[in-house]
């Protein structure tokens, strides 16, 4: 049984900052008892949803707290406050004694990571996020033209179940006929109390488009996180043991906004609503896990965002690289460093067409110390040099922002 929990109250007069923007040990973050705050960011690409003034009960800090990331905002205070103060390692206990401030940042987090990905998706992919199930029948036939049979059937059979009377009814059903033979999933449907779950190479967990009634932790192998835009499958993560992934559409009830295969055979554990609100009050490292990895998620889509403002695509990909490495921890140095994924990939990230980005990855690779490398029959990036990577972002950072400042003095001439 949890002890009781010790918190700080903190007080702050009028204007004072009480985080700032890119400060790093966040070991700390605050709910406001009473007061204004102000968020505000260097680089603001798209507005907060709830927007960027504060007050009692709502709370600041937590996804750079959580995630051990540098501060990604500014906090001001509008009006004198009083804080409670929390520590990381406080939180654990802060969830055992009161769920419902534990749950209030979980939903929060939820719905800000399903806002920002919208924006990315539009700012990136320049589409909008395909949340209607009919989106099912071009995920589907997105798997049936790369020969990938088991995500297509999946796909296809959602689509009947969730679009009945669909325009693409009768194509859906002929096309399951066909690719049914070559077509492997050990399991389509699974009882509501089975909670361990297998899943073989290559089978879909769950599509985009369809309702998601779990969420699911990995207990052995990885999963394969995608979506699938303008008929090209664009890849948002590789998950691994440990990992939860499924939350969003859990706590929203909104349909689910990405792909998810098994990228080796993996073991996961579902978790449906009813056992993860007891899980909140009864097992709080794993909502603990559950805020640091969407709060490393948030983090990491505020990067991607402030991505898109580089002009120069070039840029835009020695930007993509660093933002990786801080989101891997892996040391700047003059090391040699071979990431996860290809050129195809890159390009992607930084949402360039496909038909400019060989000319851009080009450019890239005059760069003798970026390479691309053949690795267990796929290309990779390898950097040479890691500080290499630094040194040309700061660079475009840096004609980023004298190009806005000459822009700015331009429209204030007239």
């Amino acid at each position: 049984m949890a002890g009781p929990l010790q918190l700080a109250f903190v007080s702050y007069k009028k204007d004072s900052y009480i985080v700032v923007e890119g400060k790093a040990n966040a070991d700390r973050f605050y709910i406001i008892r009473q007061g204004k705050v102000r968020i505000s960011k260097d680089v603001e690409v798209v507005e907060e949803e709830g927007g960027n003034i504060l007050g009692p009960g709502d709370f600041f800090g937590v996804v750079s707290t959580m995630s051990s990331h540098i501060h990604i905002e500014t906090a001001q205070a509008m009006t004198d406050l009083t804080l409670i103060s929390v520590m990381k390692d406080q939180y654990s206990q802060l969830i055992q004694n009161n769920t419902p401030v534990a749950m209030k940042i979980i939903l929060q987090f939820s719905r800000r990571m399903r806002y920002l990905d919208e924006a990315l998706t539009r700012l990136t992919l320049k589409s909008n996020a395909q949340e209607d199930p009919s989106h099912l029948f071009k995920v589907a036939d997105y798997y049936t033209r790369q020969s990938q049979y088991n995500q297509a059937y999946y796909a296809y059979r959602q689509y009947l179940k969730y679009c009945p009377q669909g325009e693409y009814i009768m194509q859906a059903r002929e096309r399951m006929q066909k690719i049914a033979p070559y077509a492997k999933n050990s399991k389509l449907d699974f009882k509501s109390d089975e909670f361990n779950r297998i899943y073989p190479k290559d089978s879909m967990i769950f599509s985009e488009g369809e309702s998601g009634e779990e969420l699911f932790i990995i207990q052995r192998g990885s999963v394969k996180i995608a979506k699938i835009v303008d008929n090209n499958e664009v890849l948002l993560a590789v998950l691994k043991t440990g990992d939860i992934f499924g939350e969003m559409a859990l706590l929203e009830s909104k349909p689910r906004a990405a792909c998810a295969v098994a990228y080796e055979d993996c073991q996961l554990m579902a978790v449906n609503r009813a056992n993860f609100e007891r899980m909140v009050g009864t097992q709080p490292q794993i909502v603990a896990r559950l805020t640091t990895l969407l709060a490393e998620r948030i983090w990491f889509i505020y990067k991607q965002l402030a991505n898109t403002l580089i002009s120069d695509p070039v840029g835009r990909m020695y930007d993509a690289l660093l933002i990786q490495l801080e989101k891997s921890r892996i040391p700047i140095s003059g090391s040699s460093y071979i990431f996860d994924f290809g050129a195809k990939e890159l390009v992607n990230m930084v949402g360039i067409p496909q038909s400019e980005g060989v000319l851009v990855l080009r450019k890239l690779m005059e760069n003798k110390k970026i390479q691309i490398v053949k690795d267990r029959e796929k290309d990779r990036i390898q950097c040479m040099d890691l500080s290499e990577i630094a040194k040309q972002t700061e660079y475009y950072r840096k004609m980023q922002k004298i190009e806005l400042a000459r822009r700015e003095n331009t429209s204030w001439s007239f």
